[in-house]
């Protein structure tokens, strides 16, 4: 009997010792009610530490919780949608059915984020390409994305497609994938596999 009240007091005081430290540490790392103040002049809101850690650039701070998140996905309602609008779909399937008949062990993936296949040291930089989609990627046996097609429809040039463009091209181009565009009206099935003949290597 002695032995268990032992057990159970070196418990407790372990408890007790734990949640002490737990609250020392909270007090250390919450601001001063100067710094709180000072940074509510600067950012014109209040310090939230859980937040700004979760945060990520250019993102929505309310939206930095996950439970934050899982809150408004339960609110919200979904349903599905195709992944691509039908001349995007009609160049999809012309596009696989040639890569195959070229070289089976090779791919044709729609709507991939760049931030999938490319990585960059420069932050900023990665994050600038992060979101920014191809229409396809050309992957090989090894899963490496080798070329991108994009698929220019008509009013494609309008507004700030051709300053997105350049962006994706010139990371691209940093990264060795190759770019190339499907225009519609203009490029027939036959060029379309001419252009896989170029870009995808036979299968041996």
């Amino acid at each position: 009997m002695p032995a268990v009240l032992s057990e159970n007091a070196s418990l407790f005081i372990f408890l007790v010792v734990f949640l002490v430290a737990v609250t020392v540490l909270k007090e250390l790392l919450r601001p001063s009610k100067s710094n709180r103040g000072r940074f509510r002049r600067k950012h014109g809101r209040d310090y939230r530490p859980d937040l700004r850690v979760l945060a990520k650039p250019g993102e929505d701070e309310s939206l930095a919780s996950a439970s934050e998140q899982l809150r408004r996905v339960m609110a919200a309602d979904f349903k599905p949608r195709a992944l691509l609008n039908r001349p995007e779909a009609q160049v999809f399937k012309a596009l696989d059915a040639a890569v195959i008949a070229r070289n089976p062990s090779w791919q044709v993936m729609a709507q991939v984020s760049l931030g999938e296949f490319l990585s960059s040291p420069d932050r900023g930089a990665y994050a600038a390409v992060n979101a920014k989609r191809v229409d396809f990627a050309l992957m090989d046996a090894e899963c490496r994305v080798r070329h991108a097609v994009e698929y220019q429809g008509n009013g494609h040039h309008q507004g700030s497609a051709a300053a997105r463009d350049a962006v994706k091209k010139e990371a691209l181009r940093k990264a060795g994938i190759g770019y190339h565009e499907v225009v519609a009206g203009h490029t027939t099935p036959a060029e379309l596999r001419r252009l896989v003949e170029k870009l995808v290597p036979g299968s041996s």
